[in-house]
């Protein structure tokens, strides 16, 4: 497997267009659906817990983050943020617009539809910029410290980058979406417990990401390094 920056911009690959396709999906499902719920839990020793329901599953995102930096580089991971993103925000219109189409009058379904769909200005807003800052500041520290330990440890730059990328996220997303309208002392807690959830979610799925990065790296013969990469967020090239 090639160990240096030379990927052709124009090469194709096998399984890059599924990784980015479950990428989007996971996205979308956890920010559409996910939201809409606040579970609880009950913890030993810390008690009930309250929880966004969305972050059994956001998490995944960063875990396809997390291979598609580390076998296919920063800069092709770059496009799927993008492609991510384009996609957060056409469904965000879509909802907006389906919630505010008036209902049939035979129809009475309209208030369960708000209860779902019918998120707040400053949710979305959240929710799209946390995504865009936490998965750039995620595939930025694993492309680093990739370079930086030649390559070993994987888990170290998985566990460290998804660290790094949700306190960016989990920061973003709620204080956009609910300082002043949440108790400071609520809004800290639940801030917390996202986060920490995230980061043990991407430490106990590690067995996972390294079998399917190694599947990967041997299916596609490529184990990019990003040595020369413009890390810019605005762009498209790889």
């Amino acid at each position: 497997m090639p160990a240096g920056p030379a990927a052709p911009a124009d090469r194709t690959y096998r399984y890059y267009d599924f990784c980015m396709a479950a990428y989007v999906c996971v996205l979308l499902c956890a920010n559409l659906i996910g939201p809409a719920k606040v579970a609880s839990v009950h913890l030993p020793g810390l008690g009930a817990t309250d929880y966004v329901a969305g972050v059994l599953f956001f998490p995944i995102s960063y875990f396809f983050g997390d291979i598609l930096t580390e076998v296919y580089g920063y800069g092709r991971d770059r496009r799927v943020v993008w492609a991510g993103f384009a996609a957060l925000v056409f469904a965000a219109l879509m909802a907006t617009t389906i919630v505010a189409l008036p209902p049939a009058a035979w129809w009475h379904n309209q208030a369960a539809v708000e209860s779902i769909f019918g998120s707040t200005p400053r949710i979305v807003a959240g929710s799209i910029t946390a995504f865009w800052c936490g998965s750039f500041v995620n595939s930025y520290v694993l492309a680093k410290m990739k370079v930086w330990t030649g390559g070993r440890w994987l888990w170290t730059r998985t566990i460290g980058s998804t660290a790094c990328g949700e306190l960016v996220d989990s920061v973003l997303f709620y204080s956009i979406a609910f300082y002043g309208t949440w108790e400071t002392g609520h809004l800290v807690d639940v801030t917390l417990h996202q986060y920490v959830f995230k980061v043990l979610w991407e430490a106990v799925s590690t067995p996972l990401t390294y079998g399917v990065v190694g599947f990967l790296k041997r299916a596609e013969n490529e184990d990019y390094y990003d040595r020369n990469t413009n890390f810019t967020p605005f762009s498209l090239r790889t």
